[in-house]
């Protein structure tokens, strides 16, 4: 490690010099690091080689989730969603029992590990809704039934709310193609001051097609000012849970 002399200390990069300020003073080093010739055809980067391979197909699986769920990840205020969303389907992808290692993929692994990840990590549908719901998955359709309630006792309204809204939305998905469809029953504008009636959502599974669907339970929370809506905190307090998988 080449060590900087006299008045003049650099950061930064050079060429292949990199000037940096560490403990022991300015220092200087050449770029290194294996080349990616080596990497891709060197027989001692094997395993590098197969964890690139498994990497890059749950990076994209990844994707298509987050894109499939664009409705409801635009609402929910979780600046490290993608980097949770990501590490839960690298779960799905260790999960696969068919194929060897670094042939393993999302599609094949066990779907059932994305069940009931909250997609707002500082709100979750458990402390935010405190309702009797009942969720109905038949061939067809999924549904889910709620009873009457009163906002202000079984929901926690934040600060600055006049409305909630909750949602139903499934999205069907297909790896191998990364087709995507999504579909969303949501209940209307309830005020929070007011009694709601009983809520029934259900999601066509004809329109979803694909090997692999998620069905997710939502809660939005706004300021209704002049007939518009205003978000809460950026979707802060806003909830969403993976309540339901399915693989085809």
């Amino acid at each position: 490690m080449a060590k900087q002399a006299g008045v003049i200390t650099l950061n930064g990069k050079v060429g292949r010099l990199s000037f940096y300020k560490s403990k022991d003073g300015y220092l200087a080093r050449e770029k290194g690091g294996v080349s990616k010739s080596r990497i891709m055809n060197d027989a001692r980067f094997a395993r590098t080689r197969e964890n690139l391979k498994e990497f890059a197909d749950n990076a994209t699986s990844a994707k298509l989730v987050r894109d499939a769920l664009r409705p409801v990840i635009a609402k929910i205020g979780d600046s490290r969603l993608s980097q949770r969303i990501t590490q839960v389907m690298m779960k799905v992808l260790q999960s696969d029992l068919v194929n060897n290692r670094g042939e393993r993929m999302v599609r094949a692994g066990d779907w059932s590990l994305l069940k009931d990840m909250e997609l707002n990590a500082s709100s979750s549908l458990g402390s935010t809704l405190f309702l009797e719901t009942t969720y109905t998955d038949s061939p067809t359709a999924w549904a889910v039934a709620i009873p009457a309630f009163v906002p202000q006792d079984y929901v926690a309204v934040p600060r600055g709310a006049t409305h909630l809204r909750i949602s139903a939305t499934g999205v069907g998905l297909d790896f191998s193609t990364g087709a995507r469809a999504v579909q969303t029953a949501a209940s209307t504008l309830l005020p929070v001051i007011d009694p709601a009636a009983a809520i029934n959502l259900s999601v066509d599974k004809a329109l979803l097609p694909g090997t692999h669907r998620a069905f997710v339970l939502s809660v939005e929370f706004v300021q209704m000012v002049n007939g518009s809506e205003y978000s809460i905190n950026n979707g802060a307090h806003n909830a969403a849970k993976m309540v339901g998988v399915e693989q085809v």
